[in-house]
């Protein structure tokens, strides 16, 4: 039942997939930028937000809407420790992540893409909307996965 959104955005999970498997494993501890997050806590981040964003996929495609909590993401990056994990587990991690993210967007049909969905405190928007906002977050911090290390 692949509606436009779903073809897109399992594309994009692609493309990601193909970048991630790119990245040297060595690079996993650096931070991005001076003060910044490694390179491990960016991609833990990314699975935070692949947590959070699969119950509301899930919950609004099946409900009709969702209204829920955003996440402290500083706390949630610590509160795994990731880290102190191996980048082939994190990098692991993420594709499984994103490989049941894939199969969960492909099954929720077009009518229920306007589904109403608000998290925290922000204006409402629709389920389409957050389902490709989450590819726009993904290579937004896969840049700075990606991102040259400073004095190169």
């Amino acid at each position: 039942m692949s509606t436009r959104v779903a073809k897109a955005f399992c594309e994009d999970i692609r493309q990601l997939r193909d970048m991630l498997d790119e990245v040297e494993s060595e690079l996993g501890n650096v931070p991005w930028r001076e003060g910044g997050w490694t390179r491990k806590q960016i991609l833990g981040h990314l699975l935070d937000s692949s947590a959070n964003n699969r119950q509301r996929f899930a919950r609004a495609s099946i409900d009709g809407s969702w209204s829920g909590p955003g996440y402290a993401q500083d706390a949630w990056v610590a509160a795994h420790g990731y880290a102190h994990l191996s980048w082939k587990t994190l990098v692991e991690w993420w594709k499984v992540e994103h490989d049941i993210l894939m199969a969960l967007v492909d099954r929720i049909p077009e009518a229920r893409m306007t589904a109403m969905c608000t998290v925290g405190q922000d204006s409402p928007v629709t389920l389409r909307y957050l389902i490709e906002d989450y590819t726009r977050h993904q290579f937004h911090h896969f840049n700075q996965i990606n991102a040259p290390l400073s004095g190169t």
